[in-house]
């Protein structure tokens, strides 16, 4: 616990390195803090703060930075968000009505880097409960077979399928009539263990249709569910507290490439509603050390939460303003896809 004058200071050091990047030495603790209180006054606080691992020196200099532990600190108990005014939420809504979802994800993740000058990153949806709204067979020319599946919200999987058998158009009607009619609503686990058990009720044309259908929708969820949409990555190379290691950078840009231990990181942030920030060590990746991930889950058509958006920059960040970016973010995109 930090007495009233520890935290204004811890506040006003923090503040202070997140606007000028500077390290912050008594003076100007004393000029910015509104504290009647004299310079060796302020060094004793700091010196208790360093000690609490809050701040550290630099050794170049007398003034002291904010730690990982100081940035949470000022996060957790003393971060004030102002929220965007309704007409920048609207300018910002404007930006997000394409005619496809996989467009809706790359323009939230443009808008993440335009505004906050970092990269921004969005989690594509965990498809593993998607469900079918409808599907089609099209008889493209003997034994060709065009199969169609409609996502509820408005994606198509197309696929040419080379049949057994010549299927005529009424027969292949018939059975996407028969499929979406028994199928409709149902995830691709729940279908695939229905067609197990009803396999011997199916006519063989059906069955080898629906087969076919489901090895197409195991396919699509597979390829989806394990990416994102990442924009403004070069941002980073312009931030001085991450381009002065280029090892670091490159470090970071393997985790972009590579993007299994970034997913997991997103994933986490997926199960509860609410922005999570994750400064420095926290994020359980080494490469992100030098950095914090503010991200927020966003929901499908249903209320699902499917997915993850996240801003990523240096642990200095203003926090007061990237966290409202994303929070809004996330509840636009969110209305977006329940309206597509």
């Amino acid at each position: 616990m930090l007495n009233n004058r520890a935290q204004i200071l811890l506040k006003t050091l923090v503040e202070r390195y997140i606007s000028d990047g500077q390290p912050v030495g008594s003076r100007s603790l004393q000029q910015f803090s509104g504290l009647d209180v004299s310079s060796a006054t302020i060094r004793n606080v700091m010196a208790d703060l360093e000690e609490l691992g809050l701040v550290a020196s630099p050794h170049t200099s007398a003034g002291r930075i904010p730690t990982a532990l100081g940035y949470r600190f000022f996060i957790d108990t003393m971060m004030v968000v102002q929220p965007l005014d309704t007409v920048r939420v609207q300018q910002l809504e404007h930006q997000l009505q394409p005619d496809n979802p996989s467009r809706l994800l790359t323009q939230a993740s443009n808008l993440l880097s335009e505004l906050t000058h970092f990269a921004g990153v969005v989690a594509t949806p965990n498809r593993t409960a998607v469900t079918v709204r409808q599907i089609e067979f099209l008889r493209l020319s003997e034994k060709k077979v065009l199969l169609i599946i409609v996502m509820p919200d408005g994606e198509v999987e197309n696929r040419v399928l080379l049949t057994g058998k010549d299927y005529s158009q009424s027969q292949l009607t018939e059975a996407g009539n028969f499929l979406t009619q028994n199928y409709a609503g149902c995830a691709f686990q729940e279908i695939r263990r229905r067609v197990q058990g009803e396999l011997h009720q199916l006519r063989h044309d059906m069955a080898a249709l629906m087969s076919a259908a489901i090895a197409v929708g195991d396919e699509a969820i597979a390829r989806k569910q394990d990416g994102y949409v990442i924009s403004g990555e070069r941002n980073l190379l312009h931030v001085d507290d991450l381009s002065a290691d280029m090892n670091r950078l490159r470090n970071l840009f393997n985790v972009f490439e590579q993007k299994t231990e970034l997913l997991r990181l997103l994933d986490a942030g997926r199960h509860a509603p609410g922005v999570h920030i994750f400064v420095g060590r926290e994020s359980g990746l080494a490469e992100l050390d030098e950095c914090s991930v503010i991200s927020a889950p966003y929901a499908d058509s249903n209320g699902e939460l499917v997915g993850t958006l996240a801003v990523i920059g240096p642990k200095r960040m203003d926090y007061e303003k990237v966290v409202p970016i994303v929070d809004v973010t996330a509840r636009l995109l969110s209305n977006a896809l329940s309206r597509h």
